[in-house]
């Protein structure tokens, strides 16, 4: 997948219709956005298009909309009202069921250059994920130039991200899509070396593709949370009531040989973190024992990694140059089994390194923490920067016109 894709610093809006893709899937409660991180991200690309003159016109879906009942609660209302606050100027909301209906085209009719309107959330439209060609005309109809913003569904071929892209002339990416191309996608085709990779999670499953793919681009391969103790079974361990892919196991032989025989490190954990019964509520107290790796009793749980995996993962992490980190340690939801996420946190804050958090847990868990600020780079994309890192091409970014 060529990753030198045309950006907006590369065109001319003055005056046109700007369609902007941008992921405004926020979390909102009784009709208050209660983590407005994505509307943040989106800023720089939106007031670059009005400063350029453009007439900007936002798209963004926002979770999932199944019923007549979703469009109640689903509507991107609310992130017009916040959009306007954070941009100084008023974000026009265009309350249309069909999204592109009469409202939202006499909107777009009546702008000036550099409004700033916001269309209802693409989901009303059931051909948005089947990237229907119908919705993704009436997008094209409505503007001379797209540009897309939201890596958060770069993974999937949607109307609003690759459809329309399909039918317009000039389509490129935002200053967020760019910051994801040029930090995850490079990191993993062009890395600085030595190249360290840290994968946690609770499955394996989730992560075979990524496994396969980094060992063959980095030079040192981590493994914790719940997917080591499946590749600690693979090693012949007892592994006592611990997480466990039973029909993983071939396959995590199958890696440590590929390690092997590439001449790259795998590390797994030495020591684990265990408890009796897995807390409920999540964040409950509980009572801990650390055993070495292979000396777990059969009935206790692995939950996080121990005092001697912390030090050697730390001590991996000193001499990177690129560090990528997707997945946390252990149970970091609950303060006891955190010690093993916010250790590799502290190893990433503390190296000179180039530092990039995959989305997802990773993510949130790193900003819980207070190292977000630490990090050269957090993806804003859980399920889109894993297929980046499992080498994947996403249509979202295939989609914009290359350089």
């Amino acid at each position: 997948m060529s990753l030198n894709k045309k950006s907006v610093d590369d065109i001319n809006v003055k005056g046109l219709r700007v369609l902007c893709r941008c992921d405004f899937n926020v979390p909102l409660k009784d009709g208050k956005i209660t983590d407005e991180n994505r509307l943040v991200a989106a800023l720089p690309t939106i007031k670059k298009l009005i400063a350029d003159g453009g007439k900007v016109i936002l798209c963004s879906h926002l979770g999932k909309v199944k019923t007549e009942e979703d469009k109640k609660t689903k509507t991107l209302a609310p992130v017009a009202v916040r959009l306007s606050e954070l941009l100084g100027q008023e974000v026009k909301f265009v309350a249309d069921p069909e999204v592109v209906g009469p409202n939202a085209r006499a909107a777009v009719e009546a702008m000036k250059d550099g409004e700033v309107i916001l269309l209802e959330n693409t989901r009303f439209r059931p051909e948005e994920t089947k990237n229907g060609e119908a919705f993704s005309k009436d997008l094209a109809s409505i503007c001379d130039v797209f540009v897309n913003d939201a890596f958060g569904t770069a993974h999937r071929a949607h109307c609003s991200n690759v459809g329309v892209a399909q039918l317009v002339d000039t389509a490129v990416v935002g200053y967020l899509m760019q910051k994801e191309i040029d930090f995850l996608g490079n990191a993993v085709e062009n890395p600085v070396r030595p190249f360290v990779a840290i994968l946690g999670g609770a499955k394996v499953a989730d992560k075979l593709n990524v496994i396969s793919n980094l060992l063959e681009k980095c030079d040192t391969l981590i493994i914790g949370g719940g997917m080591a103790y499946t590749f600690l079974k693979a090693k012949g361990y007892e592994i006592g009531l611990s997480l466990v892919d039973d029909s993983k196991i071939d396959y995590c032989k199958e890696m440590m040989e590929k390690a092997e025989k590439l001449g790259k490190k795998l590390l797994l954990p030495v020591d684990a973190v265990t408890i009796k019964d897995f807390p409920n509520p999540i964040d409950a107290p509980v009572e801990v024992e650390v055993y070495d790796a292979d000396k777990m009793p059969a009935d206790r749980e692995g939950c996080d990694i121990g005092p001697k995996t912390q030090a050697l993962f730390a001590d991996a992490v000193k001499t990177a140059k690129t560090v990528v980190w997707n997945g946390p340690m252990g149970v970091f939801e609950n303060p006891t089994l955190a010690a093993g996420t916010i250790a590799v946190a502290k190893a990433l804050a503390d190296t000179d390194a180039t530092t990039i958090i995959g989305g997802g847990d990773s993510a949130a868990a790193v900003n819980q923490l207070g190292f977000g600020d630490k990090m050269t780079h957090i993806s804003t994309g859980g399920g889109a920067s894993l297929e980046f890192l499992e080498g994947k091409e996403l249509p979202g970014v295939a989609a914009a016109n290359d350089r």
